[in-house]
């Protein structure tokens, strides 16, 4: 078995490069292109994903005296919110929202929130990398001037930085219950607060070595 499993490690190395060389293309030419078309605004490349939580405890394993067993209270109830992250690996600068569901038109309304937020069109042009989830195909979905989709291969969450944001939003929700969906809803808003202060965590997490670079006007 472990002749086996050292044998798929290079294939699946192999699959990962074959996967990230043209989404590493696609990042780079549209850096240009927008650069050239907007020589006075900087062009960022961002990325974004949701995450879901609910009332259904996290657990991890933790240290405990030898012979003693380690106790971590629970109680199962399927209740969610939904953490959706915007981050630019290069800086580690996030945007983040919260709520009780995801869909196309409530997508629609998030990516016309961080527009505004980070001053998208107006101060700088975005490139959007996201994932093939329903609620992000372009059909019918509005774009907000100054910023650009780009679209990762299906089946490749190894390639989105976004996805790195979430064990770092659940360390301070491991092993605790939360007796109410707001209890939860608080911790989580006070995490994400923390986590858009602490760009050096975010940067160190999120900024693959093959990450396009902000390029600045000149």
């Amino acid at each position: 078995m472990a002749g086996r499993s050292s044998r798929r490690v290079p294939a699946i190395r192999r699959l990962q490069a074959s996967l990230r060389k043209p989404l590493i293309k696609k990042l780079t030419d549209t850096v240009a292109e927008e650069a050239a078309k907007h020589p006075d605004k900087p062009i960022e490349v961002w990325a974004t994903d949701e995450h879901r939580l609910g009332l259904k405890p996290i657990h991890r394993r933790v240290w405990a005296p030898i012979g003693e067993r380690p106790i971590a209270l629970g109680h199962h109830r399927y209740e969610w919110l939904y953490v959706t992250g915007f981050v630019a690996p290069a800086s580690g600068e996030t945007v983040w929202y919260l709520s009780n569901g995801i869909d196309k038109p409530f997508f629609a309304k998030l990516l016309a929130a961080f527009a505004r937020e980070t001053g998208a069109g107006r101060e700088r042009i975005i490139i959007l990398q996201l994932d093939n989830a329903g609620w992000h195909g372009p059909e019918n979905l509005p774009v907000p001037d100054g910023i650009r989709l780009i679209y990762q291969p299906p089946r490749s969450p190894e390639l989105q930085p976004a996805e790195r944001l979430w064990p770092l939003v659940d360390e301070p929700l491991v092993n605790k219950h939360f007796e109410t969906i707001d209890h939860l809803d608080g911790a989580v808003a006070t995490r994400c607060c923390t986590l858009q202060q602490d760009h050096s965590t975010v940067k160190n997490h999120t900024n693959f070595h093959w990450w396009p670079k902000t390029i600045n006007p000149s």
